[in-house]
């Protein structure tokens, strides 16, 4: 059974379509990152996916129950950007007050641990950092031991040391077989920590694959060199090359063939190439691509 299933799900406010007939499954066990610009629906499915919202269209389940059911026996947890943590209790007693609410929740100070939280245990929320505040509300979106973690950009606030952290423990937290659905801006973390990407554009689901298949599918290399005046008619032909790009002077072509691309300009051309670049495209250029196109 998957962990999580959208069937045709669409989300209308009023006139506004914001998701349009998404479908798409999760395994369980899977760590999965979810991309999209912003207003391309990212917030809204993870607000229906937790019962928080109700689809216009279409269903979704965890595990085979309703949102609202599979939330009511604790196997769903998240971690949104909004929300406020009760500003009077120290960490320890807000996270232990969080996980009596559920029949079968973590150990105190397996959660403590998880979320590097040990040296904090008795400062009252109001007196936390952003980043700190990031990871209390970590820690109370793991307390009842969810098989379903739901992440809308968790690391937000954080410093690098913090985030480098935080994925520490999201990944101890995985391995244990648990199912793993964050948003993120942060590219480089969707590209190192997900074992599959979801880009999302307008409400539908453009892309999806692992990271490497993503890169790929939109040319996995680009040429860059200097153009000048020269003129650049010609260059959307040569062997490889899915795209060109000219600005500033330069131009990138993006090909899923280097070698061929590189031979052509130098044989097949009469350019003078000069400050000629070779770059693996990365999963920024990927979605950049991916969502211009929609």
């Amino acid at each position: 059974m998957n962990a999580i299933v959208f069937d045709e799900v669409s989300k209308s406010y009023g006139d506004v379509l914001a998701v349009d007939q998404l479908s798409l499954s999760i395994e369980p066990g899977k760590t999965v990152a979810m991309l999209g610009p912003n207003g391309a629906g990212k917030s809204t499915s993870i607000n229906m996916l937790l019962g928080l919202m109700r689809p216009t269209h279409g269903t979704i389940t965890v595990f085979g129950s309703t949102p609202d059911e599979a939330v009511a026996k604790g196997e769903v947890g998240a971690m949104l950007q909004s929300g406020q943590l009760i500003p009077d209790l120290t960490v320890l007693e807000l996270i232990d007050l969080v996980r009596r609410l559920y029949p079968n929740p973590l150990d105190l100070d397996e959660i403590l641990k998880m979320a590097d939280l040990s040296e904090l245990v008795k400062r009252r929320a109001d007196k936390l950092s952003g980043g700190q505040t990031q990871r209390v509300r970590f820690a109370l979106s793991i307390a009842g031991a969810p098989r379903v973690l739901v992440l809308d950009e968790p690391t937000a606030a954080m410093d690098v040391e913090s985030r480098m952290r935080f994925w520490d423990a999201m990944r101890a937290y995985a391995a244990g077989g648990r199912t793993v659905l964050f948003a993120t801006h942060y590219m480089e973390e969707a590209d190192e920590y997900s074992d599959r990407v979801l880009v999302v554009a307008r409400g539908r689901l453009v892309a999806d694959g692992t990271a490497a298949e993503i890169k790929t599918s939109v040319g996995g290399h680009t040429v860059r060199f200097t153009l000048g005046e020269q003129p650049a008619a010609g260059l959307d032909l040569l062997p490889g090359v899915t795209s060109v790009e000219i600005g500033s002077g330069g131009v990138t072509l993006r090909t899923s063939d280097t070698d061929a691309t590189v031979a052509a300009l130098y044989r097949g051309t009469t350019l003078d190439i000069r400050d000629l670049q070779l770059n693996g495209a990365d999963l920024e250029d990927a979605f950049l691509a991916l969502t211009k196109e929609v």
